[in-house]
């Protein structure tokens, strides 16, 4: 396939030769030429207006800025709104097309200007080094200059300066929990006893496989041990691996731990005060989902093991009071912290810490640097810090891959021997020698993966296509070894997984799916299969859900004032029956994104007479909250059901339009919203993926747009695929996308990953 940018290369070369070039051939010689060939950028798309008011502010401020500063300027602010935290001078050399968004989605490719490529054609590093030397509006971190670089042997990043403090604020407070790694660690005793009680002795069961696999250890073990000892911890893993079933267990290790100790005079019957544990997530979705989650966990953990732990006076662990101090309530970030309207700051900050000993954040890769830097400032400093997160996943929308950045290392584990003989004596468990490095950084202390799905097995396609997307290219794995392994994922049967190809937009194909699950697509046409709860129903598309609104309708004369468990039953089901099978694409434009996926499925649906129409409010009409709104208690992320109500006060009018949400808070309640109340939402047939992370879905479908787009990677891929618990459909709309997205890995710069 053609490289992603040839298109544009193509048409550029034909603009310069009809003088394009030569009408902003001066863009680095000439302040107005730049100007101009920023606004061409910003009218195509490629860079933000955001981008360009920069240059015109810094220009208006300091007249004589060099352009080529001014450039890199206006490229550093770019990068923000992709993800990057800084600009990469060397990188942007070697690549300068990447550094704009091309091609945007929508982006016809004609009459384009100059490409960075083209501007940047005889400029080297020593040239954009020479021009940054401009102390008035670049400096080293020191002073108040809004441009800052940062130089690292060969390497030159230049951020904004607000980014470029957020990750030095991150560096330095990660730093100083490592450093007091063991201050507040648990002797190896107690805490010895206290894994044993939760996860029973060593690995008795799996002493038959051998020591270097993975298996053989009991990983979420391992984990609590390590998060146990620091005050900074990170738990990553890919789906099904037990990140909830790990955090809390090691929730109750604390608690334990705290409760059987008597130093102090505390209010409980163990004579120690119970730690402040809160429990948070970036969005409301996957605070809702992880709030469903961890109650179930803590309502099934067995504690009576942890009552021989006592303290120094022989008091025994009050299971009734540790139980209780294991929270179920989860909360989302921007609430935790007290976000304040219309404002970038928060209610807690550094000068007013939030109340907790010890703060649990999920889906972390959500997390951006800003947010990041929010949180730690309001953290106590004797306060645990524990992040949950897969660290392969998309990160955050906005800047920054915290997470990601801090995971590098997280396959190879990296303990030291002495950290490895601690994890030894704790747990039972000996680490492989490959797991060891003698000169492994304070960072990889603190990090556990965990290695083993529960989810997702040999026979499983879907765990087996998101370990083919998501290995890394290396010495190890090409090219085309990896595009084969992918294909022949899709050859080998399995159950679970199915690949649909449409010749066009209109294809029928798409209509036999997002209306039935299309199970013809697999084996069986899904029949057979089983789980320990059974055998699983067959794949299915939106008539489920439609049907099972119509079937079980509340009576005609049925009242939500004075009938409310009916219609909440009513709307539970409807949901339920909902999150068997949800619609995911990459793109929000054009005819592979969200607006014409929607827009075609809602026609889909009225053309079957599942929907009366596809327009407005109508019964069963999906909606998305994309904001959060405090006032409802809805979160960004939530979905609703828009449902038909009874209508006995205007009989010209059969039924009125309410929209059902969960709760969320796991007492099963349904929220009945009108719908002029509802400021922020969209149809949601069909969601980005972004938008589905910290979901689960029972069928996935993934559409792939037809043509090749930088927002393609193995990172969304594998996203896609994980949020399928048991079926998973893969839609392609053109040929090799698949191909090039496994290969095209995000790469997100910023100065994190190395904490001293």
């Amino acid at each position: 396939m053609r490289d992603l940018f040839s298109d544009l290369e193509d048409d550029a070369r034909e603009a310069t030769q009809d003088d394009t070039l030569g009408t902003f051939g001066d863009a680095l010689g000439s302040i107005d030429t730049l100007l101009a060939l920023l606004e061409r950028w910003v009218k195509r798309g490629w860079l933000r207006a955001l981008d360009r008011a920069l240059v015109v502010f810094l220009h208006r401020e300091v007249p004589d800025a060099p352009p080529l500063l001014l450039l890199a300027a206006a490229l550093a602010s770019h990068q923000l709104g992709r993800g990057h935290v800084c600009l990469d001078l060397g990188m942007t050399l070697k690549a300068p097309d990447l550094a704009l968004s091309l091609p945007p989605e929508g982006d016809d490719l004609s009459d384009p200007p100059p490409l960075p490529s083209q501007v940047l054609a005889n400029v080297t590093l020593d040239d954009w080094r020479a021009a940054l030397e401009y102390p008035v509006l670049v400096g080293d971190g020191l002073g108040n200059t809004p441009l800052v670089k940062s130089e690292t042997g060969d390497n030159t990043r230049l951020y904004l300066r607000r980014y470029w403090q957020y990750e030095q604020d991150i560096r330095h407070v990660l730093a100083d929990r490592l450093a007091s790694t063991n201050i507040d660690a648990p002797a190896i005793e107690p805490l010895r006893h206290a894994l044993e009680a939760l996860f029973g002795g060593s690995n008795d069961i799996q002493n038959d496989i051998p020591n270097d696999n993975p298996a053989s250890l009991d990983w979420q073990k391992l984990a609590c041990a390590l998060a146990a000892r620091s005050r900074f911890a990170v738990i990553t893993g890919g789906p099904g691996t037990g990140k909830t079933t790990t955090v809390v267990k090691l929730l109750a290790l604390l608690q334990a731990l705290q409760l059987g100790q008597s130093e102090n005079q505390g209010e409980n019957k163990s004579g120690e005060r119970a730690l402040r544990i809160r429990l948070a997530a970036p969005t409301g979705k996957a605070a809702a989902r992880l709030n469903e989650s961890i109650a179930k966990q803590v309502e099934n953990l067995s504690l009576i093991e942890l009552a021989g732990i006592a303290g120094d006076k022989g008091n025994g662990i009050d299971l009734t009071t540790l139980r209780e101090a294991i929270p179920t309530e989860v909360t989302t970030l921007h609430r935790l912290l007290g976000s304040r309207p219309d404002t970038r700051h928060f209610r807690h900050n550094a000068d007013n810490r939030l109340a907790l000993d010890v703060l649990v954040i999920d889906e972390a890769s959500m997390v951006d640097i800003e947010m990041m830097a929010s949180l730690l400032a309001a953290l106590p400093p004797r306060a645990r810090l524990i992040l949950l997160g897969d660290k392969d996943q998309l990160a955050s929308v906005e800047a920054g891959a915290v997470l990601g950045d801090l995971c590098q290392r997280a396959e190879g584990a990296h303990y030291t021997p002495a950290i490895a003989a601690q994890l030894n004596d704790a747990t039972g468990n000996t680490l492989p020698e490959r797991y060891i490095d003698a000169d492994g950084q304070p960072l990889d202390q603190a990090i556990a993966m965990l290695r083993v799905s529960h989810r997702f097995d040999a026979a499983s396609g879907i765990g087996q296509l998101a370990q083919a997307v998501n290995a890394p290219l290396g010495n190890n794995l090409q090219p085309k070894d990896k595009r084969r392994a992918v294909r022949q994922i899709f050859d080998q049967g399995y159950a679970d997984i199915s690949r649909l190809k449409l010749n066009d937009s209109d294809d029928p194909a798409l209509d036999r799916l997002v209306i039935d699950g299309n199970p013809v697509g697999f084996r069986n046409e899904g029949r057979g299969r089983r789980s320990r709860d059974g055998e699983l129903p067959q794949p299915t598309g939106y008539r489920h859900y439609l049907e099972v609104l119509k079937q079980q309708r509340p009576p005609a004369n049925a009242d939500l004032e004075n009938d409310r468990d009916v219609f909440d039953n009513w709307a539970r089901a409807v949901l339920d029956a909902h999150g068997r099978f949800q619609v995911l694409c990459a793109l929000r434009k054009g005819s592979w994104g969200v607006e014409g996926l929607n827009q075609r499925i809602a026609s889909a649906l009225k053309r079957h007479k599942l929907i009366p129409f596809d327009y407005g409010w109508y019964p069963g009409r999906p909606v998305l909250v994309t904001r959060n709104d405090y006032s409802l208690g809805l979160m960004n992320g939530d979905i609703g059901i828009t449902l038909a109500m009874p209508n006995a006060r205007e009989p010209e009018k059969p039924w009125l339009p309410r929209v059902a949400f969960p709760s969320n808070d796991g007492s099963g309640r349904i929220k009945w919203v009108l719908p002029s109340r509802l400021q922020a939402v969209e149809t949601v047939f069909a969601m980005t993926v972004h938008k589905s992370q910290g979901s689960e879905f029972t069928h996935t479908a993934l559409v792939l747009p037809d043509a090749p787009n930088p927002i393609l990677t193995r990172e969304l891929v594998y996203t896609g695929i994980t949020r399928a618990k048991n079926w998973f459909t893969l839609v392609e709309s053109g040929r090799g996308i698949l191909d090039e997205a496994v290969l095209r890995e995000v790469t997100r710069v910023s100065g994190l990953g190395v904490i001293e």
